[in-house]
């Protein structure tokens, strides 16, 4: 009866509350260990060994934050341009390794003749000696002797109409030139009029008076005309990368190649990741001996080149573009001609957000991302930019001095 009367005791009331009560707060517990256990790198709940995770407080704080990748670069002069000759002739001088060569300043000899360089993006490829005769070329030869300083007289403006005269008759003077069409058909000579058209330039009598003067300056027979090989024409200062010609060697091979005079990083770039770079973007570079120099991306290809086996790149046989960065500060690598380099590229950056550390976060079961605040309640929040150790979150209630559990 012992026995009954302690079954009825447990059907009591009171006895029925006392276990409902020992049963919710066994849920009660279990729960709060459940939300509060920190997920292993297998995205279960880590209390297998059953040891307690350490934790601490962080406060919310508003902040910065950018992604940053590194990749390999190369210090150098930029991409070398080979030059080779453009006429008959034998070799007689040719540059050391490393020299500088500027706009009018010999880049070889030929028999014994200077060949200089000019800036340009149009070449010789013609004989230039008929008066009136136009073209880019002529506008090559035009800008860079007036840079240099000789009077080359005024240019007849874009749309007018000049005759070009056979190279044996006498220049003729400007007034050849109008500022309108013939007002009937061109005379039955042998030439025809033409128009001058935007980025041409014109062989007036000013500006083979101008030719003669410098030829005769720079130690080149003064004759008024110049030929095709007469004249290196490049986009700007080059320095000598290295020489391949020899002295008597055929003047039209190739000679020599050279480079931009200004040190610079490229970089092998996957396309999809070029896609985040800008022109004009900040850059850090570290050199070889730990220091760094701030850079900007000068240019960024748009020719993808697959890379090339024998460089012992691991990306070999990939699909790469070549960024172009120029150092803010050369002096930082005054000694330096050519070293592998670390280049750092922002891709993204987020101003002004709020951030905890990375350990503050809490992963639901139903998905997402929660904190916990110190007295124990979690609060849904959502996730943007993880980097170096710190997320950006937003959330109902936090804000900037929000403190929150995090490990420690």
């Amino acid at each position: 009866m012992k026995t009954s009367n302690d079954t009825g005791a447990a059907r009591r009331p009171g006895g029925r509350r006392l276990v409902i009560g020992v049963v919710a707060l066994a849920v009660v517990v279990a729960s709060a260990f459940t939300v509060t256990a920190w997920q292993n790198d297998g995205g279960k709940a880590d209390t297998a060994k059953g040891d307690a995770v350490r934790t601490a407080t962080a406060v919310v704080t508003r902040s910065d934050l950018s992604n940053a990748q590194t990749l390999d670069g190369t210090l150098g002069y930029g991409r070398a341009t080979t030059v080779k000759g453009g006429k008959a002739g034998l070799i007689t001088w040719l540059p050391a390794t490393g020299t500088t060569v500027r706009r009018g300043e010999p880049l070889y000899r030929v028999d014994n003749v200077p060949v200089p360089v000019f800036y340009g993006s149009t070449p010789l490829y013609r004989t230039l000696e008929a008066t009136n005769t136009t073209g880019p070329d002529v506008k090559t030869v035009a800008d860079n002797l007036e840079e240099l300083g000789y009077d080359i007289g005024v240019q007849p403006a874009v749309g007018t109409w000049v005759t070009p005269q056979p190279s044996t008759s006498e220049p003729v003077a400007s007034s050849t030139a109008s500022a309108a069409p013939p007002s009937s058909a061109p005379p039955a000579t042998s030439t025809t009029p033409v128009r001058v058209k935007r980025g041409d330039g014109v062989l007036t009598a000013s500006l083979v008076a101008a030719i003669k003067r410098w030829q005769t300056a720079a130690g080149i027979p003064s004759t008024g005309s110049l030929g095709v090989g007469d004249l290196t024409v490049l986009s700007g200062a080059v320095r000598v990368e290295g020489v391949q010609a020899q002295l008597a060697d055929p003047a039209d091979g190739t000679l020599m190649t050279v480079t931009s005079t200004t040190k610079s990083v490229t970089v092998s770039v996957d396309p999809d990741a070029a896609g985040s770079m800008r022109r004009g973007d900040t850059v850090t570079v570290s050199l070889p001996d730990d220091s760094t120099a701030e850079g900007t991306i000068a240019s960024i290809g748009a020719t993808v080149r697959t890379s090339d086996a024998s460089s012992g790149d691991d990306t070999s046989g990939q699909p790469r573009l070549t960024v172009a960065i120029s150092l803010r500060d050369t002096g930082a690598v005054r000694g330096l001609n050519s070293a592998p380099v670390r280049v750092s590229f922002t891709s993204e950056t987020r101003k002004g957000v709020l951030t905890v550390p990375v350990g503050a976060l809490m992963a639901l079961r139903e998905g997402g991302y929660a904190v916990q605040l110190p007295g124990g309640r979690l609060v849904a929040v959502k996730t943007g930019m993880f980097s170096k150790g710190l997320v950006e979150i937003s959330g109902a209630g936090i804000g900037a001095g929000t403190k929150v559990v995090t490990t420690s």
